[in-house]
């Protein structure tokens, strides 16, 4: 199972983003979706796929830590 990652586009170079997730610093293609510095993302498999507005970042960031909390 894949899932799409929240982060935060703090540069661009063309169409190639550098992606802030929490601290980890990657590169995804933009060519999908017309994103600025600034702009909270979704990210699969190296491509955006979504724009989304701060409130849905911190909800999704949330979650995501509480199942991180988890334990089996």
């Amino acid at each position: 199972m894949c899932v799409a990652l929240p982060g935060k586009v703090i540069e661009m170079n063309g169409r190639i983003a550098t992606v802030d997730f929490n601290g980890n610093i990657v590169k995804a293609d933009s060519g999908l979706v017309d994103v600025s510095v600034g702009d909270n993302v979704l990210v699969h498999a190296g491509c955006i796929i979504q724009k989304m507005d701060d409130k849905m970042a911190h909800e999704m960031n949330e979650l995501f830590n509480e199942i991180e909390g988890l334990t089996i």
